[in-house]
């Protein structure tokens, strides 16, 4: 069910509020020969969180930069960045804008559009609060962690190879978390 009412959240406060990229990751994770999952990260990004008064009323508009991104591995990196997978020369960002806030069972949910290699689908990230404080310089800051899970194919992202064993090498389904820290533009 969701819930619709004015939402109440210790600490709160309606605002514009920037991502702290030295204190925030972009991260994904996808099966890799059906018995890991291989990480990594993409580490440029951008972010803009508007707080309404209602939490439910708020909106986020992201990007990460495709060419920033970092598996440890520079060989994999260079590949994912080609035409077979994200082609960076072409569509060189990522990006998220939402379309609602919602709370279901005390949970939030943060719905909107994401494009990858220029298309766009519904996503939904699950969204948890870390909290809100002041940092040593008077700014004051959220943080929370922000997961969805997607399936690459639906964004052209079809690359994959047969084992020799049976089975593929990459899997279907990639967990894109985000862990965040923003802070609230001062007036």
């Amino acid at each position: 069910m969701t819930e619709t009412t004015a939402v109440t959240i210790p600490g709160y406060k309606a605002g514009t509020w920037t991502i702290d990229p030295t204190h925030s990751e972009v991260g994904f994770s996808i099966r890799h020969i059906m018995i890991s999952k291989v990480k990594g990260t993409f580490e440029k990004f951008d972010a803009t969180f508007v707080t309404g008064e209602n939490p439910l009323d708020s909106s986020v508009t992201a990007s990460a930069q495709v060419v920033s991104i970092n598996t440890n591995q520079a060989d994999r990196d260079g590949h994912l960045r080609t035409g077979e997978f994200f082609d960076a020369e072409t569509y060189p960002t990522i990006d998220f804008v939402s379309t609602g806030v919602r709370q279901v069972k005390g949970e939030f949910l943060v719905d909107g559009n994401l494009t990858i290699k220029g298309v766009t689908k519904p996503a939904t990230f699950d969204f948890e609060f870390g909290g809100f404080g002041t940092d040593p310089y008077g700014n004051y800051k959220a943080g929370a962690t922000a997961t969805a899970e997607v399936t690459r194919a639906d964004f052209g992202l079809t690359y994959n190879a047969a084992l020799e064993t049976g089975g593929m090498l990459l899997g279907d389904k990639v967990t894109i978390t985000i862990e965040l820290q923003a802070a609230l533009n001062q007036a």
